[in-house]
């Protein structure tokens, strides 16, 4: 298989513990331990990331925005899920 044809893989980085990964990009890799080494030269030059995750873009199924209304509109008769029906101490972090 040629570097042409290699799958291509979406990476997320997460730069602290207690914090999410996030989305940085995608890369091309013949396979997923190839991907995380690709990914670790790319996009953690700085040191940046405590962990890596490589996804097969094929496998991720996305919703399509034209249909937010049938998926999130549900949720506006549930107020009680809103944040603000719930106090947050000041001590928590990163919520």
């Amino acid at each position: 298989m040629s570097a042409q044809e290699w799958p291509l893989f979406e990476v997320f980085i997460r730069s602290r513990n207690g914090l999410s990964h996030k989305h940085v990009g995608s890369l091309h890799a013949a396979d997923a331990e190839m991907a995380v080494e690709n990914a670790r030269d790319v996009y953690t030059r700085r040191g940046e990331g405590v962990s890596i995750w490589v996804v097969p873009s094929a496998s991720i199924t996305a919703s399509d925005p034209g249909d937010k209304e049938t998926l999130f509109e549900p949720t506006a008769d549930k107020i009680y899920r809103h944040p603000t029906f719930y106090r947050i101490p000041d001590e928590v972090k990163n919520i």
